[in-house]
């Protein structure tokens, strides 16, 4: 996949471009447009707020004036002389419109009177004659301003009423012109131009070093090509029959496929959880996790047996998480446990039959020495006790997996020198229809296995002894082994059904623990109930209750010793 995944991408960045270089492209357009849309809008606030500002300061020189008392003074004086003898405004007004026009940087000031005339101008040949623009409403008494073209072009001006005892006698307009306000907007430009170059500069710095980065990350893959790769490694990793995990240096699970959470029970999407907040055992938890590489080890949950792989997983010597396998190993285990009990019975036969030819050979040897009575004596006596015990067996318990289950247990117990028995309340009717005979040899053998044990420790102290109570308790099946052992600790009683707890020597966890492991996950897995006491004479005794589907007759068979 990952040579298929190079070979395209190279084949792709010919035709088309890559993740990398479209955002790269990306981001330059966008960068670009915002920056020239902000320029444009800093160019437009600019030109609005310079002609603002020379609206107002047009109206504060004109109505300046036009409150002027030299103003009014001087356009009362020219009213009410007579004809002959009139004064002339202008030579009083002129020098003073001038003065102020020079102080303020307006372009022109013209006091002029109702009918238009100038008293005063700028350009001295321009007096006397009529203003040029809109006087309306200052000779109605209004303040107004306007852009207007006039003598020295296009300009903003404010045209103020001169009021003389409440009358409009005279008007004064001051303006700019649209060309001294344009000279400086063009001022107020450079530093807006730089301002957007130096934005436009980082922003483009930027998505050349984040495109740069991208293209390492995707290696220069092509979108399509990206997407296809991710359908096709979806499509394997959802679709392979064997669990797998990528847990992240942090412990999070970054991807669980869907075997994976099958396999350990998990219903919702997992990902960006904590492994610890799974509710996976303990030991299974800290494998997934663990910096260490794990083969092979096996993991017990409440209704399967794992078979866990741990890789850790390095880039650029800079450490990712783990890759974690996980593959079913119940149903092999099951057949495990199936093959050690057919090899158990063998091995009983065997002992048996090597036990048998010893006997014989006694029996043969005092024939030949004519002692036929002790002969005849000596081979009633051991047919009769394995007589009794095979009798004993079957004829309490009436599923043939758990009788033949019982009597090659019997025999390994005594090749130990351990007495396993039965109670007189031992009685079961045939049950392969209703339980899994695999499971009741996984719970009964590995039980008994573990009580001979334990009864063998103990030997030097007391007569080892193993005793099985196989009966029908109301609608549930009962199982109880007791020993004559050490007994169960209280304060370990919750961890001895665990996977690697065990109080015999073993290398690491996965090479002991597991057979009463196996016991509290099968019980788990049938819905039953698992208990563990000490008995008062000594010894541990495990109890157990496994239901049994409702409908069934829950009265015993009737078989055996009652």
């Amino acid at each position: 996949m990952r040579r298929f995944s190079r070979s395209s991408a190279t084949g792709s960045s010919g035709r088309r471009w890559s993740v990398a270089r479209q955002l790269l492209v990306m981001q330059v357009a966008m960068v670009s447009v915002l920056v020239l849309g902000g320029a444009g809008l800093a160019y437009v606030d600019a030109a609005n707020t310079v002609r603002d500002q020379a609206t107002e300061e047009v109206v504060s020189v004109a109505v300046t004036l036009a409150d002027s008392p030299d103003v009014r003074q001087a356009v009362s004086s020219a009213d009410s002389a007579d004809s002959a003898d009139a004064a002339d405004p202008s030579a009083v007004l002129q020098p003073f419109a001038e003065q102020v026009r020079a102080d303020t940087g307006v372009d022109f000031i013209t006091i002029m009177d109702r009918d238009r005339t100038r008293f005063t101008h700028p350009d001295p040949r321009r007096i006397g004659e009529p203003f040029i623009g809109t006087i309306g409403p200052a000779l109605h008494g209004q303040l107004f301003t306007e852009t207007y073209t006039g003598t020295l072009g296009p300009s903003v001006r404010a045209v103020a009423p001169v009021f003389t005892d409440g009358e409009v006698t005279a008007m004064v307009a001051a303006g700019i012109t649209v060309e001294a306000i344009s000279g400086e907007l063009a001022e107020r430009l450079p530093p807006v131009l730089a301002v957007a170059a130096g934005v436009l500069l980082v922003g483009i710095v930027g998505s050349v070093a984040v495109s740069d980065r991208l293209r390492r990350q995707t290696r220069g893959v092509a979108p399509e090509e990206l997407s296809r790769m991710f359908d096709y490694y979806e499509a394997i990793l959802h679709s392979v029959r064997e669990g797998l995990l990528l847990v992240g240096r942090d412990g999070r699970v970054v991807l669980c496929n869907d075997a994976a959470a099958e396999l350990l029970g998990l219903s919702d999407d997992v990902r960006g959880l904590p492994v610890a907040e799974l509710g996976l055992a303990d030991d299974l938890a800290r494998t997934m996790v663990s910096e260490r590489a794990a083969e092979d080890e096996l993991h017990v949950t409440d209704t399967r047996v794992l078979l866990v792989n741990t890789v850790p997983v390095r880039s650029r010597d800079r450490a990712m998480g783990n890759v974690v396998t996980l593959r079913d190993h119940t149903e092999l285990q099951s057949l495990t446990g199936e093959l050690d009990t057919v090899r158990g019975f063998a091995e009983s036969l065997r002992a048996q039959a090597h036990e048998s030819a010893n006997r014989l050979h006694a029996v043969v040897s005092l024939v030949e020495l004519g002692r036929t009575e002790q002969a005849v004596s000596l081979a009633t006596a051991e047919l009769r006790a394995a007589q009794e015990l095979t009798d004993r067996v079957l004829g309490a318990v009436g599923e043939p997996v758990l009788a033949a289950l019982l009597l090659g247990k019997s025999s390994e117990a005594a090749e130990r020198g351990v007495e396993l028995v039965l109670t007189g309340d031992t009685a079961l009717e045939d049950t392969s229809a209703l339980l899994d005979s695999r499971d009741l040899i996984t719970v009964l053998g590995n039980l008994v296995d573990n009580a001979v044990d334990a009864a063998v420790d103990t030997a030097a102290e007391r007569t080892p002894t193993v005793t099985v109570t196989v009966r029908r308790d109301g609608a549930a099946l009962l199982l109880r082994v007791a020993d004559s052992g050490p007994g169960v600790d209280p304060a370990v009683s919750s961890d001895i059904f665990r996977r690697g707890w065990s109080t015999k020597p073993g290398v690491g966890e996965a090479g002991r623990g597991l057979g009463l492991a196996l016991v509290g996950q099968t019980v788990r897995r049938l819905g039953g109930t698992l208990t563990t006491t000490n008995a008062e004479a000594g010894g541990a005794v495990f109890t157990i209750q496994l239901p049994v589907p409702a409908g069934h007759d829950t009265r015993a068979d009737g078989g055996g010793s009652r």
